[in-house]
């Protein structure tokens, strides 16, 4: 295990006032007086309570501010109460993972011979091996069928076989979503563009065309592993069936207009990798027969190794594109290798869990996953900003995190904006957070949390519905609102 910052480095650098006066009786005000010099600053910087009421979202609002050098708590509201993170819980994945794991660690996908090769034949099976790399893609796999063929294979006597077995399988990431939504895959250690599966369709004089493929940068080779079928019905818009070998899809007409295309979640994540492989396989004149999913963890010589990029580079893009696959596989990996072992999503979450509570100081922490999608999981407003105080000597976190877009007064991006964010976003329906650092006129250096969550509109959605929720899309433009001011209040109050 390679720690990337410790609990001994947390406290040995300055922090540990966190223990005693820092975190207790925190003040609700800034203990320095307000300054207004020219510009910015000039202005009246709101009470947070009038902003909180101008939101106007109802439930819960939880904010905590800290200066990154001290330690000092400046500002918070119900900040030891735990709220739904949604996707800022994958900061705290980041972290786990870069602790555990360091910032280069590697992800492996390996074609392994239980066999010799002997005069180009390879007499064994060949098992494609995936080490839970959640950014293999189409043309990573093309890759390496071009690499079977450089190393002098021609035919294999053998059965084609794959592997997914270095992480549990979960059929979802959140049992409450819609079936049709793909941003919950299912889960594997064999796992291919995300686990999802491009459903393009056009319509012609004989009806639609419809096409479902494992598309990635250079390639788009159309499966059999996830099949669509148009219905006539008009609710719902999609229908999902397990059918044992492929996953089946219906689509209502009416929803359907001249043409379009989504991506739809793969639930057969190994034998859809194992479906496109088998196709380059073939163009490089080497034929498969496919024996399926092998249980048992494969024992031979590897002849083809793909690496993903280093897992800082993997995290980055976590944190910009908010990939919810991509968080699982990075927690459970991280759990498998703090644990010896990952028996299930939910094992794993409480590992991490027990981790911030214990090296990251967070307490009450309770996750159910590594991304946020389950809405069950609570953090604190305080929790989070602590920890985010506790790394940021180590530069760990901050410079992955995404470059957050302040706005002007007509809702403008605005890049000369005096105050700078980088943080992660996160969003549920009536569910909104942020946390990061902000950097404010003066440079002075904050960490923050900002929760929000109206918990009694989220009870009364139709989890199942096709429609977003009446009223979400203009809560979510209201709490996000509410971030923005908080952030202006906070700059010209302690930053200014």
């Amino acid at each position: 295990m390679k720690k990337v910052f410790s609990r001994r480095a947390f406290l040995s650098s300055g922090l540990s006032m966190f223990g005693a006066a820092a975190c207790a009786n925190a003040p609700a005000v800034s203990l320095r007086p307000t300054r207004r010099p020219e510009g910015f600053a000039s202005r009246a910087a709101p009470g947070a309570e009038a902003l909180v009421k101008n939101a106007q979202l109802g439930g819960d609002v939880a904010f905590s501010v800290m200066d990154v050098k001290t330690g000092l708590t400046l500002e918070e509201r119900g900040a030891r109460d735990g709220l739904p993170p949604a996707s800022v819980m994958k900061a705290v994945t980041a972290l786990y993972a870069l602790d555990t794991l360091g910032a280069g660690y590697r992800f492996k996908t390996q074609l392994i011979a239980t066999g010799p090769v002997e005069g180009g034949v390879l007499k064994g099976d060949l098992i494609l091996a995936g080490g839970g790399d959640p950014t293999l893609d189409t043309d990573a796999l093309a890759d390496m069928a071009a690499g079977l063929k450089a190393k002098g294979v021609r035919e294999v006597r053998g059965q084609f076989r794959t592997w997914g077995g270095a992480l549990p399988f979960e059929k979802v990431i959140d049992a409450s979503q819609p079936a049709h939504v793909g941003y919950n895959p299912s889960i594997s250690g064999l796992n291919l563009n995300y686990n999802r599966v491009h459903f393009e369709w056009r319509r012609g004089g004989d009806g639609y065309q419809v096409t479902m493929d494992a598309r990635s940068g250079r390639y788009r080779p159309e499966v059999q592993v996830a099949r669509m079928v148009i219905s006539t019905r008009s609710r719902p818009v999609y229908t999902y069936k397990d059918r044992g070998d492929h996953d089946s899809w219906t689509v209502s007409r009416k929803a359907l207009g001249g043409r379009g295309a989504r991506w739809l979640p793969v639930r057969k994540p190994a034998a859809y990798a194992g479906e496109v492989f088998r196709v380059f396989a073939r163009s490089q004149g080497i034929t498969l027969q496919d024996g399926g999913e092998l249980r048992a963890t494969p024992k031979g010589k590897a002849l083809v190794t793909h690496q993903s990029a280093p897992l800082r580079d993997v995290l980055q893009g976590m944190l910009k594109y908010s990939t919810n696959l991509t968080a699982e596989l990075v927690g459970m990996t991280a759990t498998r290798a703090r644990t010896g072992q990952v028996q299930s999503l939910d094992a794993s979450a409480r590992e991490m869990s027990r981790w911030a509570r214990t090296e990251l100081g967070v307490s009450g922490a309770r996750l159910v996953d590594h991304s946020g999608l389950g809405d069950a999981s609570r953090l604190s407003a305080r929790g989070m900003t602590q920890a985010l105080v506790r790394v940021h000597q180590a530069g760990a976190l901050r410079p992955i995190l995404k470059d957050i877009e302040m706005r002007d007064d007509s809702g403008r991006v605005n890049r000369n904006h005096p105050i700078k964010v980088q943080a992660k976003t996160g969003t549920l329906y009536f569910v909104s957070a942020l946390a990061g650092y902000m950097t404010a006129p003066d440079g002075t250096e904050m960490a923050f949390a900002i929760f929000t969550a109206n918990t009694a509109r989220r009870a009364k959605m139709d989890q199942n519905a096709n429609e977003r929720p009446p009223g979400a899309r203009s809560w979510n433009r209201r709490a996000k609102q509410l971030q923005q001011d908080l952030i202006e209040r906070w700059g010209m109050v302690y930053g200014s």
